[in-house]
């Protein structure tokens, strides 16, 4: 939690009261984005450029919210642009061979998603629910991925979002709705 003289600090450009920020939210903030992107490199890309906003708007923030809370909007925001200019390339996809006419050999591997912190064992299950996570519509994906990726509280995910309480619990219960039906499938399959 920043004091307002922290705030202050950081207002009027000090470079240490920056630091400070980064070092408080840094790991945070890599943590939502890499459990909104599902990539570590997009994950990186996307806290920095969080941190590079923060720094250039902090004139902007109002203190009507805590730090953290405008800190994980600007998170979500920046995450959601770089899913959809992900989408758009994809749709575009077609422009792109394939593969490398020359050396027969794809232009293009698909990263396989690894949470740092998912142990050996369970890889393979932990691929599967983050999968089923990915697919779930963009706010029911945000909304339970804050919640319970990274232990947001409902009304500060209601803040982030700019929703109301009753809409983010009414999003974290279709979420998990979908995840039930979604995973169903593979769990009587595979956990007999």
């Amino acid at each position: 939690m920043l004091s307002q003289e922290e705030i202050e600090a950081l207002k009027n450009g000090d470079q240490q009261a920056y630091t400070a920020l980064v070092a408080l939210f840094s790991q945070k903030v890599y943590n939502l984005c890499l459990s909104l992107l599902h990539n570590q490199e997009d994950a990186e890309d996307a806290t920095q450029e969080v941190f590079s906003s923060v720094f250039s708007s902090i004139n902007k923030f109002k203190g009507d919210s805590k730090v953290s809370t405008w800190m994980y909007r600007i998170s979500v925001n920046k995450c959601k642009e770089i899913i959809r200019k992900k989408s758009r390339k994809k749709r575009f996809g077609f422009l792109v061979p394939l593969e490398n006419i020359e050396t027969n050999s794809p232009n293009h591997t698909q990263a396989n998603f690894i949470h740092p912190g998912i142990e050996l064992e369970n890889q393979e299950r932990a691929a599967i629910l983050f999968g089923a996570i990915n697919s779930l519509p963009e706010n029911q994906k945000i909304a339970f991925s804050m919640h319970k990726l990274e232990g947001i509280p409902y009304d500060e995910i209601a803040a982030i979002m700019g929703l109301s309480l009753p809409s983010v619990e009414s999003l974290i219960f279709r979420a998990k709705q979908n995840l039930r039906t979604k995973l169903a499938a593979y769990y009587i399959k595979n956990e007999q």
